[in-house]
């Protein structure tokens, strides 16, 4: 069940004063979404590790959140581009190796009728989106992919 924008405000303020199962009940509710962010803008091998580092580094830094100048959501989602730049400074000598379609469901299903057509809709959309330069690409996917409305997306982007 989504959370609404107050019930993740408590569970930051929580969060805040060290307690771990609030952030445990973040984790649960952005991990997809921040996920499959990172999957289509890195390669395979590196998303289920930038998606961890994500998180560690919100853990982290969670105290430097500031309730009411942009959202939770915004200020993950900034930390998750972030670290997909740093990634990219890192491996810029390397080229970048095609990704497979397999996306972690979020609603965990195993339909392998649903999953191949997922597969192919995936590969269409990677094919897509590699034609696109890097702010047009990471708008496409916030706004499609990770469903953010138009403020969130203008909170991530600056």
């Amino acid at each position: 069940m989504p959370l609404e924008k107050d019930q993740i405000e408590e569970l930051v303020l929580r969060a805040q004063e060290g307690n771990a199962d609030a952030f445990a009940e973040l984790y649960d509710h952005f991990v997809d979404p921040i996920y499959r962010y990172v999957y289509f803008r890195v390669p395979k091998e590196d998303a289920e590790d930038l998606t961890e580092q994500v998180f560690l580094k919100s853990w982290e830094k969670i105290k430097q959140y500031k309730p009411g100048m942009k959202s939770f959501s915004a200020w993950v989602y900034r930390i998750a581009h972030n670290l997909v730049v740093d990634s990219y400074r890192f491996k810029k000598d390397k080229e970048f190796v095609e990704l497979t379609p397999n996306i972690a469901e979020y609603k965990r299903e195993h339909n392998p009728i649903k999953m191949t057509e997922q597969s192919l809709h995936s590969d269409k959309l990677k094919m897509a989106l590699s034609k696109l330069k890097g702010n047009y690409k990471q708008i496409v996917v916030l706004k499609f992919i990770n469903e953010l409305d138009n403020s969130e997306i203008a909170e991530v982007l600056k």
